[in-house]
């Protein structure tokens, strides 16, 4: 049975008062059949969306969590083509859209336009790009938009005002939120500034607004739930989860903890209810 992948903003949509679930996970850590089995296993316990990483070499905006699952990818031999290959297998059997998480030099490397039609071939519905100067993003988001592909921004938490009012104009999909500066894996610290910036992006865009970096528990999620965002990144975790898994093919650690944080969202929606 062939299905038909939703858009990002459709998916959005769908849920609606809920708060959708995204996480993330290096494609090809430690292996190409561990991120099928992770994918699946994700997709059961009820992840809204996921982000794929592609793994790179110098991933700058990531902890030592993802570097290190890059870096054991990158180690196992994981190639572009063939992670590309076992996405198109998988996106011919789902509804969940996927995101590609990479960095701009890895895109330039291949080409902007041959990247993103091999991308959006595979059946990528999004692409995150960490290190992309909004400055230069004109020319990505027309080619995606070429290719019926999302381009996704990132806002920071200390991005000014007219800067954020530019991002939130130009992110297709939702807008992605970034709770700390840093990298990925630090602490989640939320305070008053990241409260304010959510109300002051939710009045100037109808955009999904989704938030990462550093959220990992149940009470993680019900907070920032709390402040009305639409999805929860969570990354470094579930990453983290895998590696304990890596003797283990039913990747029990890495289910449980989805089912935990899936509970979050679950039990808020019921509360709200």
């Amino acid at each position: 049975m062939l299905f038909i992948m939703a858009s990002i903003s459709d998916t959005f949509s769908e849920i609606q008062s809920s708060c959708a679930l995204i996480p993330f996970i290096t494609a090809g850590d430690p292996n190409l059949a561990t991120t099928r089995k992770a994918i699946e296993i994700l997709i059961e316990e009820g992840a809204d969306l996921i982000e794929i990483g592609i793994p790179y070499s110098d991933p700058l905006a990531d902890g030592p969590t993802i570097q290190a699952a890059s870096a054991r990818a990158i180690q196992n031999g994981a190639k572009f083509s063939e992670i590309l290959e076992l996405v198109q297998e998988i996106t011919e059997k789902i509804q969940t859209p996927l995101i590609a998480f990479t960095y701009y030099n890895l895109i330039l490397n291949q080409g902007i336009s041959q990247f993103v039609s091999k991308i959006r071939d595979a059946g990528f519905k999004g692409l995150l790009v960490p290190d992309l100067p909004l400055e230069e993003s004109s020319f990505v988001e027309q080619i995606c938009s070429q290719n019926d592909l999302d381009l996704i921004l990132l806002i920071g938490p200390n991005s000014p005002l007219d800067r954020v009012e530019k991002i939130t104009k130009k992110s297709q999909g939702c807008v992605y939120l970034v709770s700390t500066t840093g990298v990925t894996g630090m602490s989640f610290g939320p305070h008053q500034k990241i409260q304010n910036l959510i109300q002051q992006i939710k009045k100037i865009s109808n955009k999904a607004l989704i938030l990462g970096f550093g959220i990992s528990t149940q009470k993680d999620i019900q907070l920032v739930q709390s402040w009305g965002i639409n999805g929860v990144v969570i990354g470094s975790s579930f990453v983290q989860k895998l590696a304990e898994d890596l003797n283990d093919p039913e990747l029990s650690n890495f289910r449980r903890y989805c089912k935990y944080v899936k509970q979050a969202l679950v039990s808020h929606d019921q509360y709200l209810q």
